[in-house]
């Protein structure tokens, strides 16, 4: 292997290298409902003193999270609509979460892009002409379905060759109304902790909240059905 595709591998190398040793500690167990249950109190006092200190510690934690995959992203929502309420926590949410999304996208780009598109076929070269063509709709369906694993949803695109404009600015619209949902549902973690009780994180999937979800994912490709029709009117 020579020195050049050492360097391209290297930052996916360290990536996965994170997420096999946060799994192989067990690190998860540092980062659930009940560890915050024992420590919120200590917790919110610190963040009431360091408002701003505590808003980038968490918009650069959510991003290493997601830049390494980390199994814990469903949880670090929540607690931002505990610690900074609903509004800030979901907007913190959503720096932090394209943050890390564009760091996973540009290192698989850079390690995996060239060779992909080089043992690509035909059929595939056409998939990745269509999605690129209309990259960012295609997109936006896929934050906003909240079906598609988000760690998946980050490096595909970076395989299919799509820009990195496109791919930010969807990723920072698709994901704002799950991270909404969710920061609401962290908002009510204190009564919760005093109840003894335990937050629903499946919540995103009853109907009243997945319907409209999959309403705005469905506007999302609608220019590209119009285009696609205009484009068979057109043809002889």
């Amino acid at each position: 292997m020579t020195l050049p595709m050492l360097r391209r591998l290297l930052p996916v190398v360290i990536l996965l290298l994170g997420l096999a040793l946060f799994l192989l500690f067990g690190l998860e167990r540092y980062f659930s409902f009940e560890m915050l249950s024992r420590h919120h109190a200590e917790l919110t006092a610190w963040v009431t003193g360091h408002v701003a200190l505590a808003a980038f510690i968490f918009v650069l934690f959510y991003a290493l999270a997601v830049a390494f995959s980390l199994p814990i992203a469903v949880v670090i929502t929540p607690v931002g609509g505990f610690l900074f309420g609903v509004w800030l926590g979901a907007a913190l949410s959503v720096v932090g979460a394209t943050l890390g999304s564009v760091a996973l996208f540009l290192a698989a780009r850079t390690a995996f892009y060239d060779l992909f598109r080089a043992r690509a076929g035909a059929t595939l070269a056409r998939l990745e002409e269509g999605f690129r063509r209309d990259s960012f709709n295609y997109l936006l369906f896929l934050r906003l379905v909240p079906v598609f694993p988000f760690w998946l949803v980050n490096i595909v695109p970076a395989l299919l060759g799509v820009k990195l404009g496109p791919y930010a600015l969807a990723t920072v619209i698709g994901i704002i109304p799950g991270a909404i949902v969710y920061a609401s549902v962290g908002a009510s973690f204190g009564m919760l902790i005093e109840r003894g009780e335990r937050p629903d994180f499946g919540v995103i999937f009853e109907w009243h909240i997945l319907l409209p979800l999959l309403g705005l994912a469905a506007l999302s490709l609608l220019p590209v059905l119009y285009t696609r029709l205009r484009g068979n009117k057109g043809s002889p």
